[in-house]
């Protein structure tokens, strides 16, 4: 039954439908793998014994008598730290909602449990969201799957590893700059980004509620997509027959193309073969505007997050980890006018955007331009972290700037993904074109 632990989701859901795995059982062996592990406290900030055995009592007997709710019934999954959980604490990674403990669940976890999925826990994160890395010395640093000495991005760092280290089938994270996509990358795992509004934040602590999205940390393409449809209660779309003849990418090289280490350049490059060899169209493209809403798009998250942190943070700054203190104070200049402004500004490049990349099914570029950094080392030296964690987030803050879907897919390289955006609201097309080209990548990636 360990093997379990490392199944994908949707795997595991065939596995109940048919039958040949109890969703009781199931949950056990997460539990105890959970409890006996040696980074349990490193990845998870609390487990939910009781609720999810209850779950998965619950949903064992819908299995036995035919009413299962869903694909995913009876599958566990983590929770990032700012899901609120019924009588459960929810912290944000920071002591600053230390003890807070709210009175319902957030609605896509609502929403979640009455498609079934089970609970395991809540997961570590980086401090109220507001870093790539996933260092967090106030809690704690979640492991990467591929360097003990590296963090594993952020900020849904425990998300991530809890599914990497098998312990979860998946885990629901939030990404508003990157959040869910770094650590999906570095830890080897497939990250979907929702447009902005698609699944409800309600309940949800916030970081830039302008900006904020919610979405899976996961093995698999369909495991994104069935995660996807419990978190927003509908069904999934379906991914079956498709392939990569006649696809177009546009490969964008403003920003994200500069400064690329050689490792996640070089995953990039072949990853890039691969799909041109499947059928794929690649075209290589401009995008200048982009630069226009990097320069404002700092005074746009600062403004935000500062706005809704701004109390908490002035009443108590001591007890906030500096680098992200100092992060989040980058708001308090903002003036009203400039905020408005900026999204005026950005608002209309997001127009140009869309119509720059119509006639293409996604657009391309590495995931991050770095590998996973090493964790004494951003703690140490001021300017590691700051360099870091800017070129941690630069790729992947594209589709939140522009307000669009994104997914990651790993390469085969260790921590080195590839990024698809696709348009606003176009997630099933971008899931049914991403599970095309997750196939020839792992194709590629088991030959070598």
């Amino acid at each position: 039954m360990q093997d379990w632990r490392w199944k994908r989701a949707a795997d595991l859901g065939r596995g109940i439908a048919a039958g040949a795995i109890d969703p009781v059982a199931l949950t056990e062996v997460y539990l105890d793998a959970i409890d006996a592990h040696e980074h349990r406290d490193r990845i998870y900030v609390r487990v939910t014994h009781d609720r999810a055995r209850a779950e998965a009592a619950a949903a064992a007997e819908r299995a036995r008598t035919g009413f299962r709710r869903g694909p995913l019934d009876g599958v566990p999954v983590s929770w990032k730290d700012l899901f609120d959980t019924a009588g459960v604490a929810t912290e944000a990674g920071t002591a600053l909602m230390a003890g807070r403990v709210p009175d319902t669940d957030a609605y896509v976890l609502q929403t979640a449990t009455a498609a079934g999925l089970v609970c395991l826990g809540k997961t570590h994160m980086s401090e109220i969201a507001f870093s790539g890395l996933g260092l967090n010395p106030i809690t704690a640093t979640p492991p990467c799957i591929n360097d003990p000495d590296a963090v594993p991005g952020g900020s849904s760092s425990g998300a991530a590893a809890s599914v990497a280290f098998g312990l979860a089938a998946a885990g629901i994270g939030s990404d508003t700059g990157g959040s869910v996509r770094i650590p999906s990358a570095w830890n080897d795992l497939v990250g979907l980004k929702t447009t902005h509004g698609r699944l409800s934040l309600d309940g949800v602590v916030p970081l830039c509620l302008t900006f904020d999205t919610i979405g899976p940390l996961c093995r698999s393409v369909e495991d994104a997509n069935l995660l996807l449809a419990a978190l927003q209660g509908t069904k999934p779309a379906d991914l079956a027959g498709h392939t990569l003849s006649g696809v177009r990418l546009m490969l964008l090289e403003t920003i994200v193309s500069d400064d690329v280490r050689h490792e996640p350049k070089a995953a990039f490059d072949k990853a890039v073969v691969e799909l041109q060899d499947a059928g794929a169209t690649v075209s290589r493209r401009a995008f200048p505007a982009l630069t226009q809403a990097f320069d404002v798009a700092g005074a746009l998250f600062a403004g935000d997050s500062y706005g809704w942190w701004r109390d908490r943070v002035e009443a108590h700054p001591e007890k906030m980890f500096p680098q992200i203190l100092e992060r989040v104070r980058g708001g308090r200049d903002v003036r009203a006018a400039d905020y408005v402004a900026g999204w005026n500004l950005v608002h209309d490049i997001r127009k140009q955007y869309a119509a720059a990349t119509a006639g293409f099914d996604a657009v391309i570029m590495p995931t991050a331009p770095i590998l996973p950094p090493n964790a004494d080392r951003l703690l140490a030296e001021d300017a590691y972290y700051k360099t870091e964690n800017l070129l941690a987030l630069r790729n992947t803050r594209v589709a939140n700037l522009m307000g669009t879907c994104a997914i990651t897919l790993p390469t085969g390289a260790p921590s080195c993904g590839i990024m698809f955006n696709g348009p606003a609201g176009g997630e099933a097309g971008l899931l049914r074109l991403c599970a095309a080209a997750e196939k020839v990548l792992a194709e590629h990636g088991s030959q070598g």
